[in-house]
């Protein structure tokens, strides 16, 4: 599934080719992409882009009017820019956004349909959108820290969860943990453990074997420091 770089990618490269200029007419190949019935996709056509924003894993497409139209590619869905009024052959093709240089083109692959295209109404509309996670590039440790202790969520539960942290899935967010050194804290946890039983089994042998020991800073210390 596209996550928060690929999405940023595609603004990227959607933002020279559509901004400031009107969708002269949406095609849609597969009804049950689109899950919005007002305002209607016919509104669309001529109203002229002016903003483009990521909303979780979502694209969004503002035109004049504060109408936007937003995508969300979901785990097969893909967007190609394509030749103007390109067509669109192959049950892949799900919808065409036709502007006056060329055509953004959505496919899907695979038999099931997952990918959908909203049809809002200002800002509202957009901000129902959004899964309501935090934007881990604007946010400070303070409220990261407060993100991730709100439910008690193992780490990469937290980052994948939309509801938590806005755009990461599963792919960037086992980037995120290898970056953070898991391995090593693994391997260094361990050796600390297993130099400190080993020492108190060298005294006594060790009759009450338990999960829970004093010097743990995290494990059977819920609502302590």
């Amino acid at each position: 599934m596209p996550e928060l770089p690929d999405i940023a990618a595609y603004i990227t490269a959607l933002a020279p080719r559509v901004m400031g200029l009107p969708p002269e007419r949406v095609r849609l190949v597969s009804p049950p992409l689109l899950r919005t019935t007002a305002p209607a996709l016919s509104e669309a056509a001529g109203r002229t882009a002016r903003q483009l924003r990521r909303v979780g894993k979502r694209i969004a497409i503002g035109l004049d009017g504060d109408l936007w139209l937003v995508l969300h590619l979901m785990i097969a869905g893909r967007l190609h820019w394509k030749p103007a009024h390109a067509a669109l052959s192959g049950r892949r093709n799900l919808a065409a956004f036709d502007f006056p240089p060329g055509s953004l083109t959505l496919t899907e692959a695979g038999s099931k349909r997952r990918a959908s295209l909203h049809v809002v109404a200002g800002e509202p509309g957009l901000l129902a959108m959004d899964p309501g996670g935090i934007d881990v590039l604007t946010a400070d440790p303070a409220c990261f820290r407060a993100a991730l202790i709100r439910e008690n969520p193992t780490l990469k539960r937290a980052l994948t969860d939309p509801r938590i942290v806005s755009g990461v899935g599963n792919a960037y967010s086992d980037e995120i943990l290898h970056a953070a050194r898991l391995s090593a804290a693994t391997r260094g946890t361990l050796e600390l453990w297993l130099k400190r039983p080993s020492a108190e089994a060298r005294a006594r042998f060790p009759e009450k074997v338990t999960a829970f020991r004093e010097r743990m800073a995290v494990h059977g210390r819920y609502g302590e420091p």
